[in-house]
């Protein structure tokens, strides 16, 4: 299994890289050498009654990419989301609501482009990482996944903070891998990775879709990133949807360590 690199690790990944496992079976050399740019990028997001974000967070992403990122909204919404989605240039695909990861998955697939990236439609994420991203993609990984909780995440309410950095222990001890945060909506992946793997999970699957490449080997990197307040309401309850992340977590932990 391949080490899972943070900011700390970055120093020394010069002096490790000849010394790592070999790569997945499916990754392809030639993909992993190329440059990727912003016109190579899908931002995929789940929408649900996000009218008091979904502009913000589009126009954040055309700001950054220069209107260069596709992106891909899969909306189950009652309110004016999808149209506003619309307005700002999204590809909008409607669905009932089937929970997040049905729609995240959704996303991945319709995404057109060789990077896609994940992020919530709340604006608590910063878009102003793209570039960040993208970049970390270019040096070789498959996974950059946004680490919210190392840098205090002071806007999420504490007890969800709380509960983050129990799914992030739980995930690391059933890894054998220091996980910082399991549940981070902002990630971005090669399309090998999201194509190579096959998703089980619905409300756990923002920590499945980090540990399985992980555990598969795959050169996963976290990176710190800024967590915002949210805009508009949420809509997981978090005692409920934390019980099903943590099930989530054991049953992907115990099924890639058998």
């Amino acid at each position: 299994m391949s080490g899972l690199e943070t900011d700390a690790d970055a120093t020394d990944k010069a002096s490790a890289d000849g010394a790592t496992d070999a790569a997945p079976a499916a990754r392809d050399d030639a993909a992993e050498d190329r440059q990727y740019t912003f016109d190579d990028v899908s931002v995929v997001m789940a929408t649900y009654n996000e009218e008091a974000a979904v502009a913000r967070v589009l126009s954040d992403v055309e700001a950054v990419t220069g209107g260069r990122a596709e992106a891909v909204c899969v909306d189950g919404s009652t309110d004016r989301t999808p149209e506003i989605a619309e307005r700002h240039g999204a590809c909008v695909l409607r669905q009932e609501p089937r929970g997040y990861g049905v729609a995240v998955e959704a996303a991945l697939a319709a995404a057109s482009r060789d990077v896609i990236v994940t992020t919530d439609c709340d604006d608590t994420y910063p878009m102003a990482a793209l570039p960040e991203f993208l970049e970390v993609i270019n040096d070789g990984a498959d996974v950059v996944s946004g680490d919210r909780l190392s840098t205090g995440a002071d806007a999420m309410p504490a007890f969800n903070r709380l509960g983050n950095r129990a799914f992030a222990a739980l995930a690391s001890g059933l890894l054998g891998e220091r996980v910082h945060d399991t549940t981070t909506g902002m990630r971005a992946y090669r399309r090998a990775v999201v194509e190579d793997i096959e998703w089980t999970e619905n409300t756990g699957l923002s920590a499945e879709l980090l540990m399985r490449p992980l555990a598969r080997g795959y050169d996963v990197r976290e990176r710190p990133i800024r967590y915002g307040e949210r805009a508009g309401e949420t809509t997981l309850d978090p005692l409920s949807g934390g019980a099903a992340i943590a099930k989530s977590i054991l049953r992907v932990g115990i099924e890639e360590r058998l």
